[in-house]
Order: structure tokens, then sequence, then C-alpha cells
């Protein structure tokens, strides 16, 4: 008998040992090739095959030297050679299995599973090339002893596996998922045999046996059957008696609805609630529905901001406590002078509008004394096309971006927006919708000039509607010359007709 017919032998395996060889080596190629996820596993069958080839070399070599097949040293070098074989097969038979077949059927066991399956592949393979030659009645009495003292002595170690594999099994919660147990929030980052792997916000790693997961109150944060992953936020905020809860809540729904806040879902849309009576204040809550459970506090902290802009446009200011007193020395010249001093300052910049610029120092002073803050943060909608407001802005820090909507397709950005810039005077003067929407990108503070402290001064002086009516006349020429090319003749042209045309609606928007 020459020595590759001790090898077949040795393998067990014939005249098919080539045709084996070859088999399991093109399969290993094409799997590594194709399912790069799986290569570790692939090296270890690779690997294991390689070990136990040599190990059959080694048999060989012993029969080839004399040695009888029944001699022990010749039954070890054997056994282990084809156990490490089929653990070879075993392991790219799995691979074929989970990530071949089963992904093609889209199916994905949990990864507990199929170790586990594995693992008892790897014993009945053990125990079948075992009991091919050997009695194994000794063993399995020796076994079940040996069995019931490992199961006594790691009775801790045994619930943590059954606990990952019921966690696994059941699909309780996964990786992915965020969770909250025992006031720990976290996302799961992997369920092992013996642990579930928790990372929190703060970057830390929490390390849960599964037994003790297993025992207590898990919840699964923004997870409802068929909806997507969002959790509700509570923000509360405290605001005095003396302001009215409808507008209140109005004021902060509007501004938290105007524009989309990131990682906030639109569907719930975030909603005002008034929560409880105080001494000196109602207690308000914002509710809204986290998107990105990562950004909790980050979101909160944008919500709150929104929250402060639109009450400081409202003017109505946070609660203080009733306990808390602030005095001020000061006599009422100084007030007046102080006051005095923000209305020519005030005043002058309305000087700077080419709006403004017909009125007299008397009638810009007296539109100054009427002028509203409005400040607005980053992201905000400052006007929204298509609306109908009676106002105009005057922005005196920041700025802003100015986008058109067409036939509801998305918005593009066709201005931009600076300190000293306005908008917004045609819905003033002549009630017209808002023909785009206008974007704070960052802080951003304005002046507010509504109709009614206009309509005063236009019904004491009337024919200053003619020069607004040019002024407004002549930037609406400006941007027909722009977009439509045309000559100087033809933008004179066009803007006699936009003043006629404007003076009209605004002597009728305010009764002239």
């Amino acid at each position: 008998m020459n020595f590759w017919q001790q090898l077949q032998m040795a393998a067990d395996m014939g005249p098919t040992l080539p045709w084996v060889l070859l088999i399991f080596i093109l399969a290993a190629v094409i799997l590594f090739a194709l399912k790069p996820s799986e290569r570790t596993r692939i090296r270890a069958a690779l690997l294991l095959f390689a070990v136990s080839a040599v190990g059959f070399m080694v048999a060989a070599t012993l029969l080839s030297l004399g040695v009888s097949p029944t001699r022990s040293a010749y039954k070890w070098v054997r056994w282990s050679s084809l156990i490490l074989q089929w653990f070879a097969f075993v392991n790219l038979a799995g691979v074929i299995v989970f990530e071949v077949f089963l992904d093609a059927l889209r199916l994905k066991p949990p990864r507990i599973l199929r170790d586990l399956l594995l693992a008892l592949t790897y014993i009945v393979a053990a125990i079948a090339v075992l009991s091919h030659d050997t009695d194994l009645t000794g063993i399995v009495a020796t076994s079940a002893v040996l069995t019931a003292v490992i199961g006594l002595s790691f009775q801790d170690t045994l619930g943590n596996m059954m606990g990952g594999m019921a966690l696994q099994l059941e699909r309780a919660f996964g990786v992915g998922d965020w969770i909250k147990v025992d006031g720990q929030e976290g996302i799961v980052k992997e369920v092992r045999w013996r642990h579930t792997a928790i990372e929190t916000r703060n970057w830390d790693t929490i390390v849960i046996p599964n037994s003790a997961l297993m025992k207590s109150q898990v919840t699964v944060l923004g997870r409802r059957a068929g909806q997507p992953r969002q959790h509700r936020q509570w923000v509360y905020f405290n605001i005095d008696f003396r302001y009215s809860p409808t507008k209140v809540i109005e004021t902060v729904e509007t501004a938290l609805r105007a524009e989309p806040i990131d990682s906030v879902a639109t569907q719930p849309p975030p909603n005002c609630v008034l929560m409880d009576f105080k001494e000196s204040y109602c207690s308000y809550a914002v509710r809204y529905w986290l998107t990105d459970l990562a950004v909790d506090d980050p979101t909160n902290s944008v919500v709150r901001t929104r929250i402060y802009f639109a009450l400081n446009r409202a003017n109505i200011p946070l609660s203080i406590p009733a306990h808390s007193l602030f005095l001020t020395e000061q006599d009422e010249l100084r007030a007046a002078r102080k006051h005095d001093e923000e209305v020519e300052t005030r005043a002058g910049q309305l000087k700077q509008v080419e709006l403004f610029q017909s009125l007299t120092n008397d009638e810009r002073r007296a539109l100054a004394s009427r002028l509203r803050i409005a400040p607005f943060v980053r992201g905000e909608a400052m006007t929204r096309q298509g609306a109908e407001a009676h106002w105009l802005y005057l922005i005196t820090r920041g700025d802003a971006e100015v986008r058109v909507s067409v036939d509801g397709r998305l918005s593009e950005t066709i201005a931009s927006l600076h300190a000293g810039d306005f908008f917004g005077e045609m819905g003033m003067m002549t009630g017209a919708p808002r023909s785009a929407t206008v974007i704070a990108l960052g802080d951003v503070e304005c002046y507010r000039v509504d109709k009614d402290a206009f309509h005063d001064i236009l019904r004491g002086r009337p024919q200053i509607a003619e020069d607004i009516s040019e002024v407004l006349a002549r930037r609406t020429a400006e941007l027909d010359a722009a977009r439509e090319n045309l000559n100087e003749e033809a933008k004179r042209a066009r803007m006699r007709d936009h003043q006629g045309d404007l003076l009209r609606r605004i002597r009728n928007f305010f009764a002239l």
C-alpha cells in the first residue's frame, strides 16, 4: 500500500479525497469573495482543514512506518484530524446556510441561535467520529456526571447564556434599540451569550448580565407597533397669570410648527399644554416627538430657544417668582431721556430705509415709538410664502435668506438679507400675501412696523402714499427688468404702470 492509499484510508474518503479537497477550497474562495463579513469564519474553516490535512499526513506516515491501525497513537491522531475536518466542514456549511440560502430568503435568525446550532453540530460531528471505532457507553456515563458537576458550578453563567438566548429568540429588543434599565438609558450595541452591552449618551458602556436583564423591567424607548421610532420629550416653562393661556399656547405652537426642527417629528406635531396653576404663574409644557434619541438634550435646547424667541416677539415674558423683587432708582426725567434716545436711534434707522425717506423727522419719530422688537432664532421662518401679514420687518442684526417654491416644489434660495434690509412692504402697504419665505440664518433682530402704526401717519398726510407707491413701483420694475432683461424705456413704462396700480391698492387698503 503506497502513501496516497494510506492517506485516503486515514481520511476515511477513498478515491473521493481529491474531489472533496477541490470542492472545499473552491467553495471557500467563492464565499471569501462574496461575503466579506464572514471572512474570519472562512479563514477559520481553511485553517482547521489545513491542520486536519497535516494530521492525516502524520497518520499516513505512521502507517508507512509499520504502526498498526489499532495502536492508540494512530487512533488519536486520526480522530483528531477527522474532528477538525468536520469542524471545518460545519464552519463552511454554516456560512452557506445562514449567509447564502437564508439571506436569499430574507430570513435573519438571531446570532445566538446560529451559534447554538453550530455548537450542537460540532458536538454531533465529534460524537459521530468517536463512535465510529469506539464504544462510547463509558464516556457517556462519565460525561453525565461531569455535566451535573459543571451545571452546579456554573449556574450563573448558564443563566446568563439562557437569558441571552431568550432575549434573541423572543426579540424583545435588539441591537440599535434604545432601552431604559434601572434608570439608565442607552442604545443596545450587542447581545452576547453572557451579557448585553448598552452605550449611553455620555459615551459610557454598561455591561448587564443577561440573567439580571431578564429579571429587570426594561423600557424600549420610542417603539410602537407599526410606527416609526420616536420618543416623546417634555420641555417646561412658566408664564405669569396676566397672560392668556390661549395666547401663550397659540404663540408657542405656531413658532414650533412654522419651520421643521432637526430630529423633531412633524407627525404628531409639537403641542403646548397648560400643566398647572402655581402661586404666581401658570406652568406650561411643550410636548414633541424626538426622532433621533441620541440628541435629546441638544434638541431640547433648540426647542427652548424657539419658545424663548417666540414669547419675546409676542411681548410675553417668562415668569419671575413672586418673592423676587427688583428695585431701580430712576427718576422720571432720566426715564424720559432714555426713551427719547431709543426713539431717536430707531428713527435714524428708519431714515436709512428707502421706503420711509419721504417722512418728516416728526413722522419718523412717531413711527419709531411704535416699533415692536421681533427677534428670531436660527432656522426659524420669519415669514412664509402665501401668508397674510400686514407688517414689515426691518433687520437690525443678523442674516436671513429668501426662499421661493413654485407649484409646491422644494423651495430654492433666491436672495440674502442683512442688517439694514427690509421685507414685507407689500403686505403692510397693500395687504398682498407674502411672495417668499424668509428663514433666519442665525440669531436675527428686527423692528416690526405694523399697518396700524403706519395708518396714523398716512391719515395725517395722505400724499405720502404717492411717494411710497413710487418706491414700491421702482423696486418691482427693477425685479421685472432683471427677470425679463428689459431696457430702460420698457423699465420706466413698467414702473409707471406699477405705480398707478400700487397707489390705488394702497388707498383702498388704508381707506384713504
